[in-house]
């Protein structure tokens, strides 16, 4: 059965931190996979407020996921506090991929990797809008990197 591989990318330009909540944590005691999607939407939302966009305005048009995968490393626990890192990568005409590194603060441990494909989006005109020129600069410079502490 083919797997799912998510290659993580040399450098990320943001990093938070999140307290992990009982209410993240399914019947198993760890970490749920739905939780995952919603710290990394967490996350996502935060990175884009660190770059003054939001996910209805990126140099003018907003943004739509259009994919997403997921791998996981290892349990998230009551009480951990996750780091989550986000790198952008992989252009295309009309979007480009979101990976998060999501890891325990304390230990280290990887616990989750996720890959999401977002398209840029015209909301007035409800229709695919190219990658903002301003957005693919940004991030293809290697230094401009934020990180916010939560």
């Amino acid at each position: 059965m083919a797997r799912i591989k998510i290659e993580l990318p040399e450098s990320f330009v943001f990093k938070t931190r999140i307290a992990l909540r009982i209410s993240d944590i399914n019947y198993g005691g760890h970490l749920g996979h739905d939780s995952v999607l919603t710290l990394t939407h967490e996350a996502r939302v935060r990175f884009f407020k660190a770059y003054a966009f939001t996910e209805l305005d990126v140099f003018g048009p907003g943004i739509v996921i259009s994919d997403l995968a997921v791998t996981y490393k290892s349990e998230g626990f009551y009480g951990h506090t996750i780091v989550i890192e986000i790198a952008v990568c992989d252009y295309t005409k009309y979007g480009c991929d979101l990976v998060y590194k999501l890891s325990e603060k304390d230990s280290g441990a990887d616990l989750a990797y996720v890959k999401t494909g977002i398209v840029f989006m015209n909301y007035e005109k409800r229709e695919v809008a190219a990658v903002p020129e301003e957005f693919k600069k940004l991030f293809e410079a290697s230094d401009y990197k934020v990180e916010v502490q939560t």
